[in-house]
C-alpha cells in the first residue's frame, strides 16, 4: 500500500495543469460513484490528479490508482480497496479502467460494501458506463471529458479566465459578448491555431503534436476499438483503411455498399466500425431530426479539426473546417442534426443554423450564420470563434 501512496504523492505534486476544466465545476462530487469518460489525449489522468490536488493536497484519505500496475494482476480492486478503506480512505481514484477484467463487478461490490468510500473513475469514450452495464448502471453518475474548448485554449494562451456562455445567450447577447471579449484579447489571432492543434492538451508538450497525434489515433484504433471491443487484431487495416476513406470524404453521406466493397467485408460490419470509430471520437455522425443509429448517418464528419490537419495537412477546405468545428463545439453539449430545411445543422431540433457568410436561398425557418472571420456579429450573423465558448 505505501507504494501506492509514494506514487500517488509524486503524481500529485507535479500534476501540470495550466488549464482549470471546466468539467471540473460541472460534477456533482457527492456521487459515491463517479465514471469520467473521454477520448484517449483528451486529459482523463491529469483531471483526476488536478482533483486530488485541489480537493486533497497530499491527505492520505484520497489514493490515485492505476491498473496498470501489475498488482491487479494478482489482488483484486475489492481487496485492494477494503484495505484503503479500512486504513481510513475515502476517496479512490483509479484510472485505465478497463484494463481490469471484472471492473464494473468489482465496482458494484465497493459501492455496496463500502458506504463511505467515494469512487472516481477513468474510462475509455467507447465504454458504456450506462446504457449496456447492468452492473453499475444504476448507481454511476457518468461524465465526458473532451477536449480543449477554444475558450479554454485561449485562456491558456493568455493567462485570463473567460468564462464560458450557453448557446442562449451566444444567440441572444452575441454582440455584446464578443466586444467584451475582444477588449482582452483579439480571438481571431488565435483561432486558426487551435483549429490545428489547440483540441488535444499534449500541445502542452514539446513534442513533435502530428507525431504524437498520429500514435494516439493508432492508439484508439487498437486498444480503444479492438481490445475494447474485443475485435481480432487482423481486422485492424481493415478499420484503419475505412477510418482514412471515411475522413478523406468527410463531410459525405457514407456508401456502405461501396466501402464494404472496398473493404472487404459485409454491410453490417462497415455500420458497426462507423459506430466504434465513432464512439472512439474519431468521427461524428450526422442524422436527420428524428434519425439515429442504426440508420445509415447522412454525413459523416472527422470529429474535430486537429485529426483534419494530422491526417490531410494539405488538403483543408475551408468550409469544411467551418463546419467540423461548429459540429464538434456544438455536440459537447447539444443535440445536432441535419436539418429538414435544407439548412446546415439544427440544434436541439431548435435552432437553424448556417455555417457561411452569405444567405445562398430564402429559408421558410429563421436562420442563424455562423460566420469565420469576422470579430464581432450582427444580428443573425454570429461569430464562429463565439461557439468555442460554449464549455
Amino acid at each position: 500500500m505505501e507504494a501506492f501512496y509514494n506514487t500517488h504523492t509524486f503524481l500529485v505534486e507535479h500534476v501540470h495543469s495550466p488549464v482549470r476544466r471546466q468539467l471540473m465545476d460541472e460534477i456533482d462530487w457527492t456521487h459515491r460513484l463517479i465514471g469520467i469518460k473521454g477520448s484517449r489525449g483528451v486529459g482523463k489522468t491529469t483531471f483526476l490528479l488536478q482533483y486530488a490536488k485541489e480537493n486533497f493536497g497530499l491527505d492520505r484519505s484520497c489514493l490515485y490508482i492505476n491498473f496498470n500496475n501489475f498488482y491487479f494482476t494478482q489482488h483484486t480492486l475489492v481487496e485492494f480497496a477494503e484495505k484503503f478503506y479500512n486504513q481510513g480512505g475515502k476517496t479512490l481514484l483509479i484510472d485505465q479502467t478497463f484494463k481490469y477484467e471484472n471492473w464494473s463487478k468489482e465496482l458494484r461490490e465497493c459501492y455496496d460494501r463500502f458506504p463511505n468510500l467515494h469512487i472516481v473513475f477513468s474510462g475509455s469514450s467507447v465504454m458504456r458506463l450506462v446504457e449496456d452495464n447492468t452492473d453499475i448502471q444504476d448507481i454511476v453518475s457518468s461524465y465526458n471529458l473532451r477536449g480543449f474548448s477554444f475558450r479554454e485554449y485561449l485562456n491558456y494562451k493568455t493567462g485570463f479566465s473567460l468564462k464560458s456562455y450557453s448557446i442562449q445567450e451566444i444567440i441572444q447577447n452575441h454582440n455584446h459578448i464578443a466586444v467584451e471579449i475582444n477588449k482582452s484579447v483579439k480571438p481571431l489571432d488565435y483561432f486558426q491555431d487551435y483549429l490545428q492543434h489547440g483540441f488535444y492538451p499534449f500541445f502542452l508538450e514539446e513534442d513533435n503534436f502530428r507525431e504524437n497525434l498520429l500514435k494516439t489515433m493508432n492508439m484508439m484504433l487498437e486498444v480503444d476499438i479492438l481490445l475494447i471491443k474485443q475485435i481480432d487484431l487482423k481486422y485492424l487495416s481493415k478499420i484503419r483503411k475505412l477510418l482514412y476513406l471515411l475522413m478523406n470524404s468527410a463531410p459525405s453521406g457514407p456508401n456502405v455498399s461501396q466501402l464494404s466493397v472496398e473493404i472487404e467485408t459485409s454491410r453490417a460490419t462497415i455500420m458497426n466500425y462507423i459506430k466504434y470509430l465513432k464512439d472512439a471520437r474519431l468521427l461524428n455522425l450526422l442524422y436527420t431530426e428524428g434519425e439515429e443509429f442504426p440508420k445509415k448517418p447522412k454525413q459523416i464528419y472527422v470529429q474535430n479539426t486537429n485529426l483534419m490537419y494530422c491526417v490531410f495537412p494539405e488538403k483543408i477546405d475551408k468550409e469544411t473546417e467551418r463546419k467540423t468545428f461548429f459540429y464538434n463545439a456544438l455536440h459537447a453539449k447539444h443535440k445536432v442534426n441535419l436539418s429538414r430545411n435544407q439548412i446546415d445543422f439544427t440544434i436541439d431540433l431548435q435552432y437553424h443554423f448556417r455555417c457561411e457568410n452569405k444567405l445562398q436561398q430564402k429559408s421558410t425557418v429563421k436562420t442563424y450564420y455562423a460566420v469565420d472571420d469576422i470579430e464581432i456579429g450582427n444580428k443573425n450573423e454570429i461569430p464562429l470563434w463565439l461557439f468555442g465558448f460554449l464549455y
